[in-house]
């Protein structure tokens, strides 16, 4: 007999032994690796109508680069969220309302769709006393577990009808926010021996606003609040064929109910190659600046940043994060977005120093990456560049960044769920993987 110890060193070896597949075995097959064609483009499996992200030109030359552009039902986001900013208004809930329906609403519509998503903020007393027992260092665990519990209280949450996939998205919707919320003050109270506040929704604030109010009080500026709601604009959706977003329409293909669906793509953004990026950027860009002592001398910026390609800097693995993107080329309309409304915040806050800094590293960080890989790849800074900037500047701790992506991308997710359930001629997504093992023949136990 061996150890408990011993069987899992032994198994691990063998798990990572046949897990070993030769990379030419992709070219000679014909395999998409992660779905990506060789020139980076994506496989296409699916047609939509929610999102489209452009990001190049394909041409019968080949792929061209663009600037970047993102589409909400064929609506520019720029024009969505200019339009709001310009008027002083709140934006995420008319985005809402044209994800989940395909068209923009009347102003008696929209108001009409905002007390409804107000009037379903409020938590099941059940869930509030869940998240207080369970509590827990990840929120985003603690999101997936409450939407998991959102299915006992259903009265009826099977049904996949247009009506009953409706009400249940705008609930989602409504919901996420005061878990969100009142998971961070729950952790904060565990953690750090805080006051534990259960701040109730105010029915005259927007989601934005009632997400900074339940999770930090009343003391913040309309700014502030803007920022935040551009921000969760342009988290809102990013096409079917992001991570999280094909999750939950792989899932719902099979027809299971929408929590379950729902708690899928929760797990799928967590991973920090998906919603867990823009903690990698604020990581990385807190040390470069704690060690890099002139933030005006770009000679010195620049020297450190070839130390990271180097990897003998920051995290040793050679990458400068938010730095580069899967189909933006020419530059992110999200980053460009979230730039502006930085400057603003930065203004306003008095960081305008920090806020040249970002700029200045912005530039020099895609020099550097050109000096050391070529440009075979033409970069750009993606939104996660600016958004832990932004997230700092608004107060909020990095323990919701994630959390806030999923916060404003529940929209999109349940937006493609209902289309998936939806349109003529669907089918369970279920691709093919090619064996490339030889076969065995099985040898009975006591002659092994």
């Amino acid at each position: 007999m061996v150890s408990g110890n011993e069987l899992i060193t032994s198994l691990s070896r063998d798990l990572v032994q046949c897990a070993k597949i030769d990379l030419e075995l992709f070219k000679k097959y014909n395999v998409k690796r992660g779905l990506r064609n060789e020139d980076g483009t994506g496989v296409l499996v699916g047609l939509t109508k929610v999102g489209n992200v452009v990001g190049y030109d394909q041409t019968p030359e080949g792929i061209v680069p663009a600037e970047g552009r993102l589409f909400f039902r064929e609506y520019d986001v720029r024009d969505i969220i200019h339009s709001a900013v310009e008027e002083g208004r709140f934006g995420y809930e008319e985005v809402c309302f044209l994800l989940l329906s395909g068209r923009l609403p009347s102003r008696h519509e929209l108001e009409s769709f905002r007390r409804m998503l107000m009037d379903n903020m409020f938590l099941e007393q059940r869930t509030i006393l869940h998240i207080i027992e369970m509590g827990g260092n990840d929120i985003m665990n603690i999101l997936a577990r409450s939407v998991l519990e959102m299915y006992t209280f259903d009265d009826n949450p099977d049904d996949l009808s247009p009506d009953n996939l409706m009400r249940q998205s705008i609930e989602l919707i409504s919901k996420f926010p005061t878990i969100i919320a009142y998971a961070y003050n729950m952790l904060r109270h565990q953690d750090l021996g805080r006051t534990f506040h259960l701040r109730n929704p105010q029915d005259n604030y927007s989601l934005a606003e009632n997400f900074l109010y339940m999770l930090k009080g009343p003391g913040f500026s309309k700014l502030e609040a803007q920022t935040l709601d551009v921000m969760m604009i342009l988290h809102a959706e990013h096409g079917g064929g992001n991570n999280s977003t094909f999750t939950v329409r792989v899932t719902s293909s099979t027809g299971t109910d929408t929590y379950s669906s729902i708690a899928a793509g929760i797990g799928s953004l967590k991973g920090p190659k998906h919603g867990g990026a823009n903690i990698q950027v604020s990581d990385m860009v807190s040390h470069i600046r704690d060690n890099v002592k002139n933030w005006e001398d770009e000679q010195e910026i620049m020297e450190y940043l070839r130390k990271i390609l180097r990897k003998e800097a920051y995290d040793r693995t050679g990458l400068i994060y938010g730095i580069g993107h899967a189909v933006y080329t020419l530059s992110d309309p999200r980053a460009v977005l979230l730039k502006e409304m930085a400057y603003k915040l930065a203004a306003e806050k008095d960081r305008m120093r920090e806020y040249e800094f970002m700029t200045r590293l912005e530039r020099l960080a895609i020099e550097a990456v050109y000096e050391a890989k070529g440009r075979g790849k033409i970069l750009c800074a993606n939104v996660d560049f600016y958004s832990g900037f932004v997230y700092q500047m608004l107060g909020l701790p990095k323990e919701i960044y994630t959390p806030l992506f999923a916060m404003a991308r529940i929209v999109g997710w349940c937006a493609h769920r209902n289309e998936e359930l939806n349109f003529d001629g669907k089918r369970i997504i279920r691709p093919a993987y090619r064996v490339v093992s030889d076969r065995n023949v099985y040898i009975p136990i006591d002659k092994r």
